[in-house]
């Protein structure tokens, strides 16, 4: 038996690769360990529910701040990725069968904790026809029956071995947004994220916009990975010509030695310059700090980022 706790077993693809250092990080981006009843208590919701988090799967910075607030970021689909991504720590390998009854665990679990707005993401599975694209329709309508006035939010895969059709399903179970991160910059995609591709990615975002308008779309880099300011730039203006609306950009944190290396710390001014950047390119909603992550703030930032869309059909 694989013991995931383990990094040469959570990660055998990686075993082979070289060291990489792992720098001293900037006090901006130091964290308290988690703690507190607040925490223990949705520790306890996932535990009951047997559901798995990318929280703790990733291991979030912001994990402890999260979960002390009730929000927590299912991850459903299994523990186990079908790709090797040199900057993720979820384990990779050959995942179990669905579980036809995980739908309903998260829907319960969401109604336990009271979530105003929930993120559902998974791994990848490529090992699936449809790569798990019903699987996200009925979690997505489980939730809606228990918590209606739940908002929903998914990070889903980018579903690249399977048939076009696959992505009407997700979207015809109308989450709210529609989350599906680029993770980095075109040029880094054959050594951060082998197993993607750039544009395709891309189009899958503008795809769900042509299919239904009235869903929000959003995507997310990590920085420090060896960009520069200028692919940065480009990857907003590709998003903005694939009618995006929110845009999220953190730090990149090394999880073990043997994950791709920080190529350096950014710092929180040049983070600023980022979302001003954004914002003038005309996303609706814009996180760019370093410990921002795809579903920190989520609420809060689902509720500006409709207030925004609001605001810009009133002028016209």
């Amino acid at each position: 038996m694989r013991d995931l706790k383990l990094p040469e077993q959570r990660h055998p693809e990686k075993a082979h690769r070289p060291d990489n250092a792992q720098p001293r990080k900037p006090k901006w981006i130091r964290v308290k360990a988690p703690t507190g009843e607040g925490y223990n208590a949705t520790k306890k919701i996932m535990r009951d529910n047997k559901l798995v988090t990318v929280c703790e799967e990733a291991g979030c910075p912001n994990a402890g701040e999260c979960w002390s607030q009730g929000h927590a970021t299912m991850m459903i689909m299994g523990e186990i990725c079908t790709r090797g991504c040199t900057f993720c720590n979820i384990a990779t390998g050959k995942p179990q069968s669905l579980d036809a009854f995980e739908p309903g665990r998260v829907a319960d679990a969401v109604q336990k904790l009271g979530l105003n707005h929930v993120v559902i993401t998974s791994v990848d599975r490529d090992d699936l026809k449809d790569g798990g694209a019903e699987h996200f329709a009925q979690t997505i309508r489980a939730v809606r029956h228990r918590s209606p006035k739940t908002t929903i939010e998914i990070l889903t895969p980018d579903f690249l071995k399977c048939a076009p059709e696959v992505l009407e399903i997700v979207v015809e179970a109308k989450p709210d947004v529609f989350n599906h991160n680029l993770e980095t910059v075109p040029g880094l995609y054959p050594e951060v994220r082998p197993g993607a591709r750039y544009f395709h990615s891309l189009r899958l975002l503008q795809r769900v916009k042509e299919m239904d308008p009235s869903i929000f779309t959003k995507s997310g880099i990590m920085v420090g990975l060896g960009e520069n300011k200028q692919s940065v730039h480009q990857v907003m203006e590709d998003m903005r010509a694939a009618s995006i609306d929110f845009l999220t950009i953190g730090q990149y944190l090394q999880p073990t030695p043997k994950h791709h290396g920080v190529d350096r710390f950014v710092t929180p001014e040049e983070f600023e310059s980022y979302e001003k950047a954004a914002f003038g390119k005309g996303f609706l909603m814009v996180s760019a700090t370093p410990l921002t992550r795809s579903s920190y703030h989520a609420g809060d930032d689902f509720a500006r980022l409709r207030a925004a869309r609001e605001a810009q059909l009133a002028k016209g």
